[in-house]
C-alpha cells in the first residue's frame, strides 16, 4: 500500500473535492483519482459516494478514515525518528531559487555545519512553484521561496532584501544622497523581474510618472541585469544582497529614491507542517541573526550571518 495513496484519500475526505484535494497536493486530478482507485482495489471497497456535486465518504470510507490517518502519522513519526536517531545521515535537502542560492546559502551552509557536524547538503534549484510541490510531496525537507501560503506548510519570513537603485560608476547620479522619482524620467533601464508582487508595484510608481524611464533590456536574472549595469547599459534596481561586493568596490553606487523605501524582496523558509526537518530549529535561529527588525540594509551585509 503506497502511502502517497493514503495521503490522496486523506485530502479527498478533508476537501471533500477531487479538484481542491489535487490543487493542495499539486497533482493533476487524474492522478488523484488513479490513486484511489489503485487504493479502492487494494482494499476491495468502495472509499466515496461520487455522485453528488461534492464527494462524500462511503461508509467503508468513514470506518477506513481514522486509520488512514493513523497509518500517515505514524510514517512521518518514523521518519522523523530515524533523522533524529541516525547521526551519519543528517542530510538537509534543500530547494531554492537562483537568487538564495547564489547570495544567502553560501553564508548560510557553513553555519548550520557549525551546529552539527555531519549535516550534508542537496541543493535543488527551481522556481517557488516547483520547490512548493516537492516539498509537498517530501522531496525536499525545506525550500528557500518568495511568499506562499498553503494549509499543509509553515512559511515563515526568512530574510528580507531591500529593494534599491544602483548606477555604474561616472554616472551623472553618483554623489548624490538620493534622488526623486521624477529624476527617473528620460533614464535607460534595465529592468529585473522576478515575479513578486514588488515589482508590480515598481511598475506601477512608473506608471504613475508623466515621463517615465525607458526600459531598454528587461532580464528576469539578476546577473545579467548586473553585468549590463556595470558595462553601463544603463541603471537598475536590484536587492541589495546581490550588489554587496561591486558596492565595496566602487564600481556600482547605490542611489536612495524615497519613493522606493519600503519595496523589498522577500525570502520565505517553508517546510511540512506535520513533519519537520530536524534542521528547522536550527534554521530558526540562524534566521534571528540575519532578520534585523524585519529589514536588513545593505550597510550591515559585509556577512550576512554575523
Amino acid at each position: 500500500m503506497n502511502i502517497d495513496h493514503i495521503e490522496a484519500f486523506i485530502y479527498i475526505s478533508h476537501y471533500g473535492s477531487f479538484n481542491k484535494a489535487a490543487e493542495a497536493l499539486f497533482l493533476s486530478q487524474p492522478s488523484v483519482s488513479a490513486r484511489i482507485q489503485t487504493l479502492e482495489r487494494e482494499l476491495n471497497c468502495t472509499l466515496f459516494n461520487r455522485e453528488s456535486r461534492r464527494v462524500e465518504l462511503s461508509e467503508q470510507g468513514k470506518i477506513f478514515l481514522p486509520y488512514a490517518k493513523q497509518l500517515l502519522q505514524v510514517y512521518e513519526r518514523g521518519m522523523q525518528k530515524l533523522q533524529l536517531q541516525t547521526p551519519d545521515r543528517q542530510e538537509l535537502r534543500i530547494g531554492c531559487t537562483i537568487s538564495v542560492s547564489n547570495y544567502i546559502l553560501p553564508w548560510l551552509l557553513p553555519a548550520i555545519r557549525e551546529q552539527h557536524e555531519h549535516f550534508q547538503a542537496r541543493l535543488t534549484t527551481e522556481l517557488t512553484d516547483h520547490i512548493v510541490l516537492k516539498v509537498l510531496n517530501k522531496e525536499l525537507d525545506v525550500g528557500f521561496v518568495r511568499n506562499i501560503t498553503h494549509p499543509s506548510l509553515q512559511s515563515v519570513a526568512f530574510y528580507e532584501d531591500p529593494i534599491k537603485l544602483f548606477v555604474p560608476e561616472h554616472h551623472p547620479f553618483v554623489g548624490e544622497s538620493y534622488i526623486s522619482l521624477e529624476r527617473l524620467a528620460g533614464q535607460e533601464l534595465v529592468f529585473f523581474e522576478c515575479g513578486s508582487l514588488d515589482w508590480v508595484r515598481i511598475h506601477r510608481l512608473f506608471e504613475s510618472l508623466d515621463y517615465p524611464p525607458r526600459i531598454v533590456y528587461h532580464v528576469d536574472h539578476l546577473e545579467t541585469a548586473k553585468k549590463l549595469v556595470l558595462q553601463g547599459c544603463g541603471i537598475c534596481l536590484l536587492p541589495s544582497l546581490c550588489v554587496q561586493e561591486e558596492v565595496k568596490s566602487g564600481s556600482l553606487h547605490s542611489i536612495a529614491v524615497p519613493e522606493l523605501e519600503d519595496i523589498s524582496l522577500r525570502t520565505n523558509l517553508i517546510y511540512l507542517k506535520e513533519q519537520p526537518s530536524p534542521f528547522i530549529s536550527t534554521l530558526l535561529e540562524l534566521r534571528k541573526r540575519i532578520w534585523v527588525n524585519s529589514f536588513q540594509t545593505v550597510s550591515s551585509l559585509s556577512h550576512p550571518l554575523n
